[in-house]
């Protein structure tokens, strides 16, 4: 049971005394606005004519085959949205709620970029100012999707401080927030951070599973046996989840980063690997740390799941038993990465492999029938040049 900002034990508002009645107004404002005939309709509108909702629920009928045909194997397409990848669902929303509280700035972090872009697409459909904070690191590995942002308008604060990936990034948007509140909205991207942002990032979110739960019972006339999904800060994967939680005969799976493996410690797998409880931006959680309580470093050939923490909501649903966290590492992802790719000619997020190359093992658990749900969260244009460089590739 959630009570106020708390799933369980963890979440909460470990924050600076600042900005206390700065979130205690979006609360307000966030509530208001879930009530708001108007902003409602105004969002509906968004995601159907701007970013392309619904999005399909596709029978991977080549992949089911390949893996044995034991399975029916489904993908949520959230590759197909504009911009590419499920971020856009939060940002429309949170923009929306900014323009209604009046704020002529917004700013976020990013790993991937695909937040990033998301956030300064938002912000230049709705006329705001827009600063991006990134990682040197992750806008090495993501020099495309940098450009993207600067062609919607947005400036990219380039974060060389720390592990330079999205930590740190979320450490300067953070002081950013504290100092220039008065005009200036934080789009949070993932399912985590101080109350109330897990719930606001879980509520723009879970249309996907929203979607998918009816278009499955179409499809098939019977809610899946598993939903799948990778997790790094965990929005696209509580965004599936959240509507299903109520069907216990539903089994949810989220997969975190193995890195180069988790006995190696160099990974970003905080529940499936060697995370503790811990307090890391503003919320309780399990979080990658020393003996000393220090924020060890992570790492994952995926920016986007490259991550001490972990939403807080996910920690709860672990110690619940709820779901089930694993871990996929990155030989196992860049496999994943070409299977999909392949089989059924869908190039996947690095961060999506996680999930598809988790499927040979689920299978093995399956019965003959069983029915998978995966999320696909993004498509993998960001990542080709990537993935050709670790392989070797001349590009």
């Amino acid at each position: 049971m959630q009570n106020k900002g708390r799933f369980g034990e963890f979440g909460g508002e470990y924050i600076s005394e600042l900005l206390v009645p700065v979130l205690e107004d979006l609360e307000v404002a966030f509530e208001k606005a879930k009530k708001d005939k108007k902003f409602k309709s105004e969002l509906n509108y968004y995601l159907s004519k701007y970013a392309g909702r619904p999005t399909p629920l596709y029978f991977a009928e080549k992949l089911s085959k390949k893996l044995g045909n034991k399975a029916k194997i489904y993908l949520k397409r959230e590759d197909l949205l504009h911009t590419g990848a499920h971020k856009i669902n939060n940002t429309i929303g949170q923009l929306l709620l900014a323009r209604n509280m009046g704020k002529r700035r917004v700013i976020a972090e990013t790993g991937a970029g695909q937040h990033g872009v998301a956030t300064a697409t938002a912000a230049a459909l709705f006329g705001l100012k827009c600063d991006i904070y990134m990682g040197s690191e992750d806008a090495q590995r993501q020099k495309m999707n940098v450009y993207r942002m600067k062609l919607l308008g947005a400036d990219v604060r380039i974060v060389d401080a720390g592990s330079r990936t999205l930590k740190d990034a979320i450490n300067e948007a953070l002081r950013d927030y504290a100092s220039n509140f008065k005009d200036t909205h934080y789009v949070l991207g993932s399912a985590l951070g101080p109350y109330p942002y897990p719930s606001i990032v879980k509520h723009f979110q879970s249309v996907i599973g929203t979607e998918a739960k009816k278009q499955i019972l179409q499809a098939e006339g019977r809610l899946p046996d598993y939903l799948l999904a990778c997790v790094g800060g965990g929005s696209n994967s509580i965004g599936l989840f959240a509507p299903f939680l109520k069907h216990k005969n539903v089994k949810m799976i989220g997969v975190e980063a193995g890195g180069r493996g988790i006995s190696t410690g160099k990974h970003a797998a905080r529940i499936s690997g060697d995370g503790r409880k811990g307090i890391l931006h503003g919320c309780l959680s399990y979080v990658l740390q020393d003996k000393f309580g220090q924020i060890r470093e992570t790492h994952s050939i995926s920016a986007g799941l490259d991550y001490p923490s972990i939403g807080p909501e996910h920690a709860y649903l672990h110690e619940t038993k709820r779901v089930e966290y694993t871990s996929i590492n990155d030989d196992e992802a860049l496999q994943g990465f070409h299977l999909l790719s392949e089989i059924e000619g869908i190039i996947p997020a690095l961060e999506s492999a996680h999930a598809i190359a988790y499927l040979p093992k689920l299978i093995q658990k399956c019965r003959q029938g069983d029915i998978i749900i995966v999320n696909l969260s993004g498509r993998g244009d960001k990542d080709v040049e990537h993935v050709a460089r670790t392989e070797g590739a001349i590009i």
